[in-house]
């Protein structure tokens, strides 16, 4: 009876971390979301009382001032804010960071476009990572070496490594993005597509 009964737990205990896995990254998913809507709704709220407009009106601001940014005039007033803010004393060092950074992921200096292999610990152990320069005359290192960002599993953070170039292999029949969402959950995707031809 006592092993019949330690089965059926072990049964329900199994069910039971079947269901958190099925369950887990759905609510987390509409957890992230709900706060992100939660997040920018909440930037008008004290204007706009009703739940979602601010939302809406967000986006709205955000899509027009991208808009007005693709003409030419405005175009060069964003030039002069943007040098305005390089300028200033303890808000260039922040504002510059964050525009290149949003730069390297989606602007047109995008750097995160090709993935590669790297050797930099053993003969034999490689890393996934990202090519982001092969230009490294201000470090006076040469021709020979180029910087690969390699991100972390599980994590927001990555080291960034200059290493020769021969140390370095392109992957070039996989997609920036799958090498990149295999890299940050430790290799725990079942597979990576391959780039269409």
């Amino acid at each position: 009876m006592s092993h019949r009964l330690h089965l059926s737990f072990r049964r329900l205990l199994r069910y039971f971390w079947h269901g958190i896995f099925i369950i887990a990254p759905i609510a987390l998913t509409i957890v992230t979301l709900y706060w992100f809507f939660e997040k920018v709704d909440g930037i008008l709220r004290p204007y706009v009382k009703i739940p979602g407009v601010g939302f809406v009106l967000v986006l709205a601001i955000v899509v027009l001032v991208g808009w007005f940014a693709s003409y030419f005039f405005m175009r060069r007033m964003f030039k002069v804010l943007d040098g305005w803010l390089e300028q200033t004393p303890g808000v260039s060092f922040v504002y510059s960071t964050l525009r290149d950074f949003f730069d390297a992921f989606v602007g047109h200096r995008r750097r995160f476009t090709q993935a590669v292999l790297v050797n930099v610990h053993a003969d034999e152990v490689w890393l996934l990572g990202f090519l982001t320069s092969e230009d490294l005359d201000n470090f006076k290192l040469g021709a020979g070496f180029v910087s690969v960002y390699v991100p972390q599993a599980y994590n927001v953070a990555g080291q960034l490594y200059l290493v020769k170039r021969e140390r370095v292999r392109p992957i070039e029949h996989l997609a920036p993005g799958d090498v990149m969402k295999y890299a940050v959950t430790g290799g725990a995707v079942d597979s990576v597509e391959k780039k269409p031809a």
